[in-house]
């Protein structure tokens, strides 16, 4: 059976579902997903907004760590660090995210973000693994 990520990370996280982001690709240490601009993720220079990138590049990176745990584990993010490197002025973001290092409880990943084939912000992160608890609404 074939698991629609996008509508399962949707589900589970109200957050996402506001963004509207999309999972294109998602697969043993990688994740690859989208997200469509709106008006309202824009700054005052009519530049998506810092916040919206960073949140784009946690999310893949989350869900490129997710692609790897086992049905009782979870994570949540630690730390991450961003450098934004040009203004993204395009209407779709692309997000390319992959894990660089697993252990048993942390994990160090890698997103690279997009606008129109140019990179507009790298970000570097830290997740922690632990045992999930009792949730019936755990996405793997």
């Amino acid at each position: 059976m074939v698991v629609n990520y996008s509508d399962t990370l949707k589900g589970r996280s109200p957050f996402v579902k506001l963004l509207g982001l999309q999972v294109i690709k998602f697969d043993n240490g990688y994740c690859q997903c989208n997200l469509e601009i709106k008006d309202n993720f824009l700054n005052i220079h009519k530049a998506v907004h810092g916040g919206v990138i960073y949140s784009l590049g946690d999310i893949g990176m989350g869900a490129a760590l997710y692609s790897t745990l086992k049905k009782d584990e979870e994570a949540s993010t630690i730390e991450i660090k961003i450098n934004y490197l040009k203004p993204a002025y395009s209407k779709i973001l692309v997000c390319n995210a992959k894990v660089i290092q697993k252990g048993k409880s942390i994990a160090v990943l890698e997103a690279e973000i997009q606008a129109d084939d140019i990179l507009v912000a790298k970000a570097l992160g830290t997740y922690s693994i632990f045992k999930a608890k009792d949730d019936q609404n755990m996405p793997l």
